[in-house]
């Protein structure tokens, strides 16, 4: 089943902001942003630059396990720089093998270039899983000739699932 929603539809269900600080705002700093909002990460930037991505995992691995000190540290010493980025028009399909493939949780969504969102890999989830049960709702109205809801799959689409 190839998954058609776009990483920008997940964004218009979501919203678009995203938590971000500066290369110089200290670990501990970015740590109480990411715990006042539940988020597991914040983007790193640089006026309107994106320049990293600062997650739980960047802090365990190079703060924590490194003996270092949150508040002497500095997100740009710590963060992922120059993060893979998918743009609005991508699939879900395509985000989750990025985000797979490179064993990532989060990606900085881009619109024409420009900063459009983040995503995180329970979005991801989320979507394909609404996905699969609007697919077996068509597919359970398909079978019992029931009329299938408005949408863009079209019937010829469950004909071929269910030869």
């Amino acid at each position: 089943m190839e998954l058609c929603t776009t990483v920008g539809e997940i964004l218009e269900r979501k919203g678009h902001l995203v938590h971000a600080v500066s290369p110089d705002t200290s670990v501990y700093d970015a740590l109480k942003l990411m715990a006042a909002r539940n988020v597991g990460a914040v983007l790193v930037m640089d006026q309107d630059h994106l320049m990293g991505i600062m997650s739980e995992r960047d802090y365990a691995r190079k703060v924590v396990l490194a003996g270092r000190l949150s508040h002497g540290t500095k997100t740009r010493d710590i963060m992922t720089p120059n993060p893979i980025c998918v743009e609005t028009s991508q699939t879900i399909g395509e985000a989750m093998a990025i985000m797979t493939h490179r064993r990532i949780r989060h990606l900085p969504v881009l619109k024409e270039g420009r900063l459009a969102g983040l995503i995180s890999i329970g979005d991801v989830v989320k979507a394909v899983i609404a996905e699969q049960e609007y697919m077996i709702e068509q597919l359970e109205r398909f079978v019992t000739g029931q009329p299938l809801s408005s949408s863009t799959l079209a019937k010829s689409d469950l004909s071929e699932l269910v030869d």
